[in-house]
């Protein structure tokens, strides 16, 4: 018994020198690891590889042991695909999230904090416009950070405009007065109109619309919208259609896009890439764009946008981070959107504060940086691809509520159904719902 406690003491004795000596190379405990360039798998939406290629090139030849692997990925069923496969491990290092997509993400545990020594949250709410810490940071974390920004807009024919001698509207007062002044009727109804306001299955973006004036609107409570406030908004958006004083649309016309630009819409609701959609459909379409309506004494736009955020399952999730903090700098976003201007109308609105004035003065894209102080956001995002999520959920029972106005139910009492709704989906995805006691 002696002889095996002292073979055991020595056989310590010496494998203990033995890592003391030559370190964890000869570990008989861990296997050593692989040397090479780390690879990081990065998931775009909108922009090829070719508009990518520069802006990573510039970063692996400035980080040699860094390569970044690009795949362009389908708006379709786009979200769930996201979270199924970081879920299972198998997900990329970097991927976009919606701006309105923050809790569905950590629901899932699908996303991974910037350490500090990259993004520090004073550092963060300085680059970025305040709209993006409301999105992107919870209990003091940053999970995702944006090499651009967007939101809605007032598109206008500058052709009809001209023809009915007005400027561009900065009040809603005024929006309702030109937009009737520019609609043109005859006996089968409307030849061209004013404004798409106040139907869902023809007006493009018409949640974001519905959005922007409840954000706009004194006195509404999003937890609680069976009220008189909100009841004033469902009223004020269909009665583009219903009233005879301001009627500037239907139901039957074709859709918003397609009316502008063919040239028979005066005023068009929209964020920055349906600019180059209209350019292609009609390249001599003669439009501007400018900040959205507001309200007297009021200031708030309308935000819709993207940005990087780092897999949870990341083998890389500090070199993930380093390069989502290089492409929210000032050198990437100013040479993506070189790339993306020799093939369209512009890139992407730059996210960064500091970079805004260099864009405020263009008469289509400086409206979607001007208003980056201003914007705010909620659950009625268009476009977001989100299958299910939390904005296709709300905007369902929105659109109940708005058709149900048009077929003449009072606004109060539609609302009631929609506040239902809106209840069930902030408790699916927002609130914290308290764990039911039992009784038994």
């Amino acid at each position: 018994m002696k002889k095996i406690i002292i073979i055991a003491l020595s056989l310590s004795i010496v494998l203990g020198f033995l890592f003391w000596k030559f370190g964890p190379s000869i570990s008989l405990f861990n296997k050593a690891k692989p040397k090479g360039p780390v690879t990081i798998t990065y998931w775009g939406l909108w922009e090829d590889e070719n508009l990518m290629k520069e802006v990573i090139d510039n970063y692996q030849k400035q980080n040699p042991n860094i390569k970044i692997n690009y795949v362009k990925q389908s708006s379709v069923n786009y979200r769930t695909r996201a979270q199924a496969q970081v879920k299972d491990g198998e997900g990329p290092d970097v991927f976009r999230i919606h701006n309105t997509w923050l809790l569905m993400f950590l629901k899932e545990g699908s996303l991974l904090p910037a350490p500090a020594e990259i993004f520090s949250l004073s550092d963060y709410k300085t680059l970025f416009y305040p709209v993006t810490s409301a999105s992107f940071v919870k209990d003091g974390k940053i999970f995702a950070a944006p090499y651009e920004i967007d939101g809605l807009a007032l598109f206008y024919n500058e052709e009809m405009l001209n023809g009915v001698g007005g400027v561009p509207p900065k009040t809603w007062q005024e929006f309702v007065d030109l937009a009737t002044k520019m609609t043109v009727k005859n006996e089968t109804g409307i030849k061209t109109a004013g404004a798409a306001m106040g139907a869902v299955g023809n007006v493009d973006h018409w949640s974001d619309i519905l959005g922007l004036l409840l954000m706009q609107q004194p006195g509404v409570d999003l937890n609680n919208v069976a009220s008189s406030a909100v009841a004033e908004i469902l009223r004020f958006y269909t009665g583009f259609i219903t009233d005879p004083r301001r009627k500037v649309w239907d139901k039957d016309l074709p859709n918003s896009t397609e009316m502008f630009a063919s040239n028979r819409l005066g005023f068009y609701f929209a964020p920055s890439w349906r600019a180059h959609e209209l350019r292609v459909m009609n390249p001599n379409l003669v439009f501007k764009v400018v900040p959205v309506p507001q309200l007297p004494g009021r200031n708030v736009g309308w935000a819709t946008f993207w940005a990087e955020a780092v897999s949870s399952k990341s083998q890389n999730p500090t070199e993930a981070w380093k390069f989502v903090k290089y492409l929210t700098s000032e050198q990437a976003e100013k040479s993506m959107y070189a790339e993306a201007a020799k093939i369209r109308l512009f890139g992407e609105p730059y996210s960064l504060v500091s970079l805004s004035s260099e864009l405020a003065s263009d008469p289509i894209v400086g409206a979607f940086v001007t208003q980056g102080p201003v914007y705010k956001n909620w659950y009625l995002s268009s476009n977001t691809f989100d299958n299910n999520g939390i904005n296709e959920e709300m905007i369902k029972y929105w659109e109940d509520g708005v058709n149900a106005t048009l077929a003449g139910t009072d606004p109060a009492t539609a609302l009631q159904t929609v506040n239902l709704g809106v209840k069930q989906v902030l408790d699916k995805y927002v609130n914290v719902i308290p764990a039911t006691t039992s009784t038994k």
